[in-house]
């Protein structure tokens, strides 16, 4: 059963499940218009200056090192907190947005990640930097699965992968914009300036919880089936007005008789189909962070302790390799719908691996090589990366797709926390060739465990990816 009209008679609802695949259809029928363009640019600013705000840290570190006296201990507590912080939000943030809605989870995370920053300029010593970091980890770690959660959910089939890719790359364009604008701020006026403009764009969670309406998807799921009727009716007025035409008729769903007469949990997530999807993506999630924050956490180090280069020098390098990364992004998100997922995880996360194991065994003896290297992997690395969160929300069903999402993410946080501390681990010996190979080896398994348990999603509906 479908519902094409855009107010259903009162008390004459299908149940949850047939009224999201109904609502579902409905999107189908939505064109590409400034109506999406508009959603995603006050979502996606949201996660650009969350991914601002992740990489941070990177670039005070070598100020904070020598103003606090820190030791290698200390060094590497204060660049994982703010992981450790975002493990626990990813976990948390997941549950609660299938629980209350995912518009309200992001707003919350964009004002508590902006008030940390406040904070954050005026610390003085370790250890309530560190508190605020944590809390900050917490916003910044719920924020980014829940958001790419929603984006999923008002796309429709067609053009998906470039949809969503296109807006994921507000994530590494924050990452870039971080180094482009650290590695000028931070030698003329110190850290504190950075955390300080990085606290502005808290505003934007009134912007969010005025404009941004909920998933129609996750209100139909939910039982609160006039909101969600209303809620997307609200949605195709404003396409029609901007389109100027009607919109075409739904094409009728899927019968929902094949859907799994789930409650959502933890519990679900991992029994039954969804059990291998969750092994699989997590796998993925940690491989490609384990090597991309292994490689961009201790670049500006390894560029000024290894090599002996000025601080200048160093963050520019360190910038180059973030913005080559960007570059891998957008080639994904341009070709993703006709490569497929499974496809493009497979052979950038093998390029990667390909690229790091010659430059640990030919030309990490020189900063340029490392510089040269390192940037070719990072555009098969943060293009491996940003399919993932096009690529989660789609393989679980909306009672449980940011929970599903967020496992992902809290996965993804282990690698961040794990990367840096095994390098650091390895880059203590000198073997600086070494570290590279490591990392190789972790890009490789990513690989081959994506070839061997992967599931292509391109072209599928939401419903029928995941009942």
């Amino acid at each position: 059963m479908t519902i094409d009209a855009p107010h259903a008679a009162a008390g004459r609802h299908p149940d949850s499940a047939a009224l999201a695949a109904a609502i579902g259809a409905r999107f189908e029928r939505l064109p590409l218009c400034r109506w999406h363009v508009t959603v995603r640019l006050v979502i996606g600013a949201v996660t650009f200056f969350e991914a601002f705000d992740q990489l941070l840290i990177a670039y005070a570190l070598p100020q904070l090192r020598a103003a606090w006296h820190l030791g290698t201990g200390q060094t590497t507590a204060l660049m994982t907190v703010g992981s450790v912080g975002m493990l626990a939000g990813a976990l948390l943030s997941g549950r609660l947005a299938d629980r209350v809605g995912r518009v309200k989870v992001i707003a919350v995370c964009i004002a508590v990640s902006s008030l940390c920053n406040l904070a954050l300029t005026l610390c003085t010593s370790p250890a309530p930097f560190m508190a605020a970091r944590f809390v900050q980890g917490l916003a910044i770690g719920g924020e980014v699965p829940v958001a790419a959660t929603f984006i999923a959910e008002i796309t429709r089939t067609h053009q998906r992968g470039r949809f969503v890719l296109l807006y994921e790359l507000v994530f590494p364009a924050g990452l870039t914009a971080c180094a482009l604008l650290a590695s000028w701020l931070v030698p003329l006026f110190g850290w504190r300036w950075m955390f300080g403009l990085a606290a502005i764009p808290g505003v934007l969670c009134l912007v969010v919880a005025r404009y941004v309406p909920e998933s129609p998807r996750w209100l139909a799921d939910h039982g609160r089936h006039e909101q969600a009727l209303d809620t997307m009716a609200a949605i195709e007025k404003k396409v029609e007005k901007i389109t100027g035409g009607p919109l075409p008729e739904p094409v009728p769903s899927a019968p929902v008789t094949h859907r799994t007469a789930g409650k959502g949990g933890l519990r679900e997530l991992l029994s039954g189909r969804y059990r291998k999807r969750t092994l699989v993506v997590g796998v993925l999630w940690f491989a490609g962070y384990f090597v991309n924050y292994g490689i961009t956490s201790w670049l500006p180090t390894i560029y000024r302790t290894h090599f002996q280069l000025g601080l200048s020098t160093a963050l520019g390098y360190s910038t180059v390799t973030s913005c080559a990364g960007l570059v891998g992004c957008l080639a994904v998100a341009l070709t993703v719908d006709r490569a497929g997922r499974r496809r493009t995880l497979i052979w950038s996360l093998g390029a990667s691996a390909a690229v790091l194991l010659l430059l640990g065994l030919l030309s990490a003896g020189s900063a340029t090589g490392v510089l040269i290297w390192t940037s070719l992997g990072s555009v098969f690395l943060f293009g491996a990366n940003i399919c993932l969160y096009l690529y989660t929300p789609e393989l679980f069903p909306t009672r449980m797709r940011a929970l599903g999402s967020s496992v992902g993410g809290a996965l993804n946080r282990v690698g961040v926390i794990l990367g840096p501390i095994v390098v650091g681990a390895v880059y203590a010996d000198g073997a600086l060739g070494t570290v590279f190979v490591t990392l190789a080896v972790v890009a490789l398994a990513g690989s081959v465990m994506a070839a061997a348990g992967a599931e292509e999603t391109s072209g599928q509906r939401l419903e029928d990816v995941a009942p």
